[in-house]
């Protein structure tokens, strides 16, 4: 997989398909439980994240069908709900003072 993820990455002005790091304050602050289930989850992402580049690629962005539509909409809602999970997960397990 790591050489077709490397033909794939996010193009420049795509930030939203980045995978987001969590910031050192906060990951030394948690457990190591869930670093473990982040370190997988950011793997996850940069999987779709080549997926939804590579699919991105592969089709006329003028002349998009609904089938074509849907699937980009679809894979790009999944790689916000999974970090809107990682946040959630890793706030809950933070000290109050810290969650901002």
């Amino acid at each position: 997989f790591a050489e077709a993820m490397n033909r794939y990455k996010a193009l420049s002005n795509c930030n939203s398909l980045n995978v987001p790091t969590v910031n050192m304050p906060i990951w030394g602050n948690i457990s190591t439980g869930i670093r473990a289930q982040e370190i997988k989850l950011q793997r996850i992402l940069k999987l779709l994240m080549s997926g939804i580049t590579a699919f991105a690629r592969s089709v006329d962005s003028m002349d998009l069908n609904t089938e074509q539509e849907d699937a980009l909409a679809l894979l790009c809602n999944t790689q916000y709900e999974i970090n809107a999970f990682r946040k959630s997960t890793i706030k809950a397990t933070l000290n109050p003072n810290l969650r901002g």
